[in-house]
């Protein structure tokens, strides 16, 4: 019977760096201390002024077939991103150009933010399944930093840029195993930008301040924070349990639980909900940022760095957020 893998993993950061202490200059009223102690981020990456997230995605796929990895032998591409080059056409159709791949294959972009790297790992897998494709370039992309109004210190102390690049294939080094998904559009303006699409499609240019003195524009990213850290609170341990018994087995049985990276407080929060040890569960999130749909293949290649992660290991993965929506999968390595 066919089964779907990971066969290669990697990913791209921009070169532009922003610290605490850069930030700081912005927001004098905060320190270099209490954003650590907030979000435990130090630095975050961020995108030049002209570079997109599917230039970020063509290098992180560029690292890939520096792997080894034969161009020819890719027969899909999917880009997961909420920063398209364009409305039309669809970036992944740019990127199959630029990256010299076949003419005879799939291109697709599909718009997910923070569960976007499992949803996307359910639509290869789906595809080789389906014997529709044999190895399937998955592309996760976001320069989220472009739509943070400059004023808000709360999301740009939380967001950076990045990219990843993932062969999904019948064969390679993890097993893709069964999903839970969900969604929940009910949710869908606590983590928003109103304006720039068909509904409102001009800028509105207007500017409101909360309580603590950040931004509130339809023109830019706007998150409830409180009620997002209510929605994970309500949504993940469920996500949990269900994925494992999708895959007939116990929290015991799992090596590695490798959450979306939305920032450590609610990282923290979500383990001690989920009663899971410390040791079991990984965090890389202090040198990049929350990257949204980037932040869970950019933690299993550090992992696997490190040797947190290898031969034998069984990992759950759980991504969350704008939608809502949320995913999760196990992975046998």
């Amino acid at each position: 019977m066919t089964k779907a893998y990971i066969k290669h993993i990697d990913y791209c950061l921009p070169q532009k760096v922003l610290t605490n202490e850069e930030l700081i200059l912005d927001f004098p009223e905060w320190n270099v201390d209490k954003i650590v102690e907030k979000v435990g981020i130090n630095k975050r990456h961020v995108a030049a002024e002209q570079e997109t997230a599917a230039d970020l995605a063509v290098e992180a796929a560029k690292k890939l077939f520096e792997q080894g990895i034969d161009k020819g032998s890719v027969d899909y591409v999917l880009f997961c991103t909420q920063s398209p080059d364009y409305f039309l056409p669809a970036s992944a159709c740019i990127i199959q150009d630029r990256l010299g791949l076949s003419k005879d294959i799939g291109a697709i972009d599909f718009n997910q933010g923070c569960s976007g790297f499992v949803y996307g790992l359910s639509l290869a897998k789906g595809l080789i399944l389906g014997n529709i494709a044999k190895n399937v370039l998955l592309l996760t992309g976001e320069t989220y930093t472009k739509k943070l109004h400059i004023r808000d210190k709360g999301n740009r102390t939380i967001f950076g840029d990045g990219a990843s690049a993932t062969l999904v294939s019948t064969n390679g080094i993890a097993e893709i195993g069964e999903f839970n998904l969900g969604t929940d559009g009910s949710g869908a303006e606590n983590l928003i930008i109103k304006t720039g699409a068909a509904r409102h499609s001009e800028k509105s240019g207007q500017v409101t301040y909360d309580d603590d003195n950040n931004p509130i524009s339809p023109d830019y990213i706007y998150m409830n924070g409180s009620e997002i850290f209510s929605f994970t609170l309500t949504a993940v341990p469920g996500l949990i349990n269900k994925t494992l018994e999708k895959n007939n087995i116990g929290k015991e049985d799992i090596d590695l639980f490798i959450f979306h990276q939305a920032n450590k407080y609610m990282l923290d929060f979500l383990r001690k909900k989920t009663k899971i040890e410390q040791e079991k569960f990984y965090i890389y999130l202090s040198e990049v940022g929350n990257t949204v749909s980037s932040t869970i293949p950019v933690a299993i290649c550090e992992a696997m760095k490190t040797g947190a992660l290898k031969v034998g290991m069984k990992s759950l993965l759980a991504g969350f957020g704008v939608g809502y929506s949320w995913g999760g999968v196990v992975l046998k390595f």
